[in-house]
């Protein structure tokens, strides 16, 4: 199992806690999208997230899906993740490229620049659960953790990474998410907050080759840690022909109708895997007779 997702809790289950080594992932997600380095950390960032609020969710069907959209040149990001730790995404400028930012490192908040983060949360009832907030700084961690403090009031640490290769490929990526329950205690609070300011970036910890049972038990080693589940995570997608179809139906038959005038085979892309469906003009008819509006 080379990237994972370590689910644990400590002090008398005052404190949940997740960790997550996402390298792997975040690498093929770059090949596929043929991403910059400033959007392979930007979208790995969002993607090691969304693997591990997603195995937060209970229900075997119940999908998340965190979507970032800014005033910058990356335009905006778009992740889905299932409780069962697999997930995708892309940058809607995989191309993006900036400057360092004044520190010399990858200018995510720049390449967002104001914004929007939104949470959606399908957990099969009729409406989905949609939480919206302003970007903090654009750096993603800081505005998850600002999203949890306001849209669900769970007092939350978000640490989120990506380190590159000179070549470009990635080197290491991962993240953490720390939550107090609300029955912690003060004691447990603060000490948690002392031990939280006082942790290296999580880059540096990536850096030094820690496992996520190494970050957390740095963060949680004094407060009786205990790990629940040690679970994959990788990157998929679900897309197929027949997804592609139903998607080509529901545009409805006068577009259909034009596209077959065009006498054209049309291609289809799939955002998240760059794969190429293509129907001939034959296929089209048949979709055509499916359509019902």
């Amino acid at each position: 199992m080379t990237d994972y997702i370590i689910r644990a809790s400590a002090a008398n289950n005052q404190i949940r806690a997740f960790a997550a080594t996402t390298r792997d992932l975040v690498e093929y997600a770059r090949e596929v999208h043929n991403n910059s380095p400033i959007a392979t950390a930007a979208l790995g960032r969002l993607l090691t997230a969304g693997a591990m609020m997603g195995i937060m969710m209970k229900g075997d069907k119940d999908l998340l899906t965190l979507q970032i959209k800014g005033t910058g040149p990356i335009g905006g990001i778009t992740v889905t993740a299932n409780s069962r730790g697999t997930v995708k995404g892309y940058a809607n400028n995989p191309e993006v490229m900036l400057p360092p930012s004044p520190e010399g490192k990858l200018d995510v908040g720049g390449a967002f620049g104001a914004g929007m983060l939104t949470v959606i949360k399908d957990l099969g009832l009729k409406e989905p659960y949609v939480g919206q907030t302003n970007l903090v700084s654009g750096e993603i961690a800081e505005d998850l953790t600002y999203y949890y403090a306001t849209s669900e009031q769970v007092p939350s640490s978000v640490a989120l990474g990506v380190l590159m290769n000179k070549n470009n490929t990635v080197r290491r990526a991962g993240g953490f998410i720390i939550q107090l329950m609300p029955f912690a205690d003060e004691e447990v609070i603060s000490k948690l907050e002392e031990k939280i300011s006082m942790l290296e970036p999580i880059s540096s910890l990536l850096d030094k080759d820690m496992t996520p049972e190494m970050i957390l038990e740095q963060l949680l080693g004094d407060f009786d840690m205990e790990i629940l589940d040690k679970l994959p995570t990788s990157y998929e997608c679900n897309c197929s022909k027949e997804r592609v179809e139903k998607a080509v139906i529901s545009i409805g038959r006068k577009d259909i109708q034009e596209m077959i005038d065009d006498n054209e085979p049309i291609e289809v892309n799939c955002h998240f895997c760059n794969e190429h469906y293509k129907f001939e003009v034959d296929e089209l008819k048949v979709l055509l007779s499916k359509a019902t509006h």
